[in-house]
């Protein structure tokens, strides 16, 4: 029987949503094993003079706890 375990993790990006889920994701692979999935929470972004400087998530992140 597996047991799962979730993190939430914030990611930003100046490319756009799926890039800053893209680099959450990244990110979180070299410290997490076992990554099962993810789910993404909230979008948000930042404005300056009018036009989106960056991309952010916030997302949950699942995976199996080892033995």
């Amino acid at each position: 029987m597996a047991v799962a375990s979730v993190t939430k993790i914030t990611a930003a990006s100046a490319d756009g949503f799926d890039a800053a889920v893209r680099e959450g994701l990244e990110r979180a692979n070299k410290t997490l094993r076992n990554i099962t999935g993810l789910h993404v929470m909230e979008q948000k972004a930042s404005v300056n003079n009018g036009k989106i400087s960056e991309y952010r998530v916030t997302m949950e992140v699942t995976f199996i706890l080892e033995s």
